[in-house]
């Protein structure tokens, strides 16, 4: 396997997982050829991160707006290891890797229905004041949330 600068060791770093999310490949989201065309795990991590960020607790409060804030993308990037074709169904795995003040480092693996690894990846994400723009620091409470 490839080296992937943000992963040390990986066969720990696969260990550390717990949440997962079934995603299926769509005929529509391949090429002629019926692979995986390379923007839709952009896609696929969003829905993951989604229902990640759901199964934590934190929608509620970011999509009725009671904390003026918000979760915006800062980074995100993908590295694939793997073809993954039409009609595969993928195992996306998210983890927050690490809590920064109003960050987060989330970190993804795709492992298909054949338990290869296909795609790995990872993005910060920040909580934005809907009012300044600028970070809104995480309470202790919701760090611990994220690591748990």
């Amino acid at each position: 396997m490839k080296k992937i600068s943000y992963i040390e060791d990986f066969s720990a770093w696969k260990n550390e997982f717990s949440f997962s999310h079934f995603i299926k490949v769509r005929f529509s989201e391949t090429d002629m050829f019926g692979h995986l065309n390379n923007t839709v795990p952009f896609t696929y991590f969003e829905e993951a991160r989604i229902e990640f960020l759901h199964y934590k607790g934190f929608m509620k409060d970011w999509v009725t707006n009671n904390k003026n804030a918000i979760p915006v993308v800062a980074d995100l990037q993908c590295d694939f290891l793997q073809p993954v074709f039409f009609g595969d169904t993928l195992k996306l795995f998210v983890k927050a890797n690490q809590v920064g003040n109003s960050s987060v480092d989330l970190h993804y693996l795709a492992i298909n229905q054949k338990e290869e690894v296909c795609l790995v990846g990872r993005g910060a994400m920040v909580q934005m004041s809907t009012i300044t723009g600028k970070g809104v620091p995480w309470e202790e409470e919701e760090k611990l949330k994220l690591l748990q």
